[in-house]
C-alpha cells in the first residue's frame, strides 16, 4: 500500500482541520518513515526478490518493530501524546494516533501473510493483493480518489500555489506509485532502504500546499463567519412585544407653531 496511506491524510483534514496536512503525512507513514532507518542499523532485514510477485519485488524477512499490529499502536499512541503534550489538542490528538495505525491495517490487504502481531509473533498477516496488478492498482488509486475528493471538498485553494501545487504532489505520488509497480526494479537492500527515506519529502511539500487552502468544511458550508440578522428594529420590537421608541417634538418646534 502506497497511495491509499495518503489518502487517509488527505480524509483526515475533514476530521481534525487544525492540523497541517503534513503534518498527517508524516503520521500515515511513520511505518514506513521508521522502517529503512531500522534497516540500515540492521535491526529489521528484507530481501529483494525481482518478480516475486507481480506488483512487488520485495520479501519481508523480519520488521516486528516497525510492522507488527502491536508496535503500530504503540507508535500510534506515541505520536498522539506527543502532540497532546504540544498543542493541548485532544481531538487531533486522537485523530494522529488513528493515522498511524491505520497503516498496518491498510497494509494487511496488500501483503502477503509477513504482518506479525507482535514482536515474536507466530501469526502472519496479509490477504496478498500484491498478487494481483489490476487489483493493487485499483485498491491504492480508489483509495486516493475517495480521500482526495474529501480533502477538495472541505477545502478551497486561496491562490495558484493551492491549486496547482496540490495536483503537482498528486502527481508525483502516482509517479512515484506507478515506478515501484511497473517499471524500475528496487535496488539492493540497504540502497532500497536510503530510497525510501525519500518518503520524507512529503512531510513539507504537504505542508506547503496545505498553507494555500482554506478549510470550509462540508459542501455546504462556505465559512465559519456568522450570518448577520438583517430585521428592522420595529420587527425586533414587534416580536418582544414593546413598542418602538418615536422621536419627540423639541421643545423650540412647539413654541414655533404657537401664534
Amino acid at each position: 500500500m502506497f497511495l491509499g496511506h495518503y489518502a487517509v491524510a488527505f480524509a483526515a483534514k475533514r476530521a481534525a482541520p487544525g492540523v497541517s496536512l503534513g503534518t498527517f503525512a508524516f503520521a500515515v507513514q511513520f511505518l514506513d518513515e521508521l522502517w529503512p532507518i531500522l534497516l540500515l542499523a540492521g535491526v529489521e532485514h528484507v530481501r529483494v526478490v525481482p518478480r516475486r510477485m507481480p506488483a512487488s519485488h520485495v520479501e519481508f524477512v523480519s520488521y516486528p518493530i516497525s510492522h507488527s499490529l502491536l508496535t503500530a499502536a504503540a507508535w500510534g499512541l506515541a505520536v498522539g501524546v506527543l502532540y497532546l503534550a504540544f498543542r493541548r489538542e485532544r481531538r487531533a490528538a486522537i485523530v494522529l494516533g488513528l493515522c498511524v495505525l491505520s497503516h498496518w491495517f491498510l497494509d494487511v490487504p496488500m501483503h502477503v501473510p509477513d504482518l506479525p502481531l507482535w514482536p515474536g509473533s507466530s501469526t502472519l498477516v496479509g490477504a496478498g493483493f500484491w498478487r494481483s496488478v489490476p487489483l493493487t492498482f485499483f485498491t491504492d488509486v480508489g483509495l486516493l480518489v475517495v480521500g482526495l475528493t474529501i480533502y477538495m471538498r472541505s477545502t478551497r485553494a486561496l491562490d495558484r500555489f493551492g491549486r496547482w501545487g496540490l495536483w503537482s504532489v498528486v502527481a508525483l505520488l502516482l509517479l512515484v506509485f506507478f515506478a515501484s509497480v511497473f517499471l524500475v526494479p528496487p535496488p539492493p537492500p540497504r540502497a532500497l532502504a536510503i530510497t525510501v527515506l525519500g518518503l520524507w519529502v512529503f512531510v513539507p511539500l504537504m505542508a506547503w500546499v496545505d498553507r494555500h487552502r482554506r478549510f470550509i468544511g462540508g459542501d455546504n458550508q462556505t465559512s465559519a463567519r456568522p450570518i448577520r440578522s438583517t430585521r428592522s428594529s420595529s420587527d425586533a420590537a414587534s416580536s418582544t412585544g414593546v413598542a418602538p421608541l418615536t422621536s419627540m417634538p423639541s421643545s423650540s418646534a412647539t413654541h414655533d407653531t404657537q401664534p
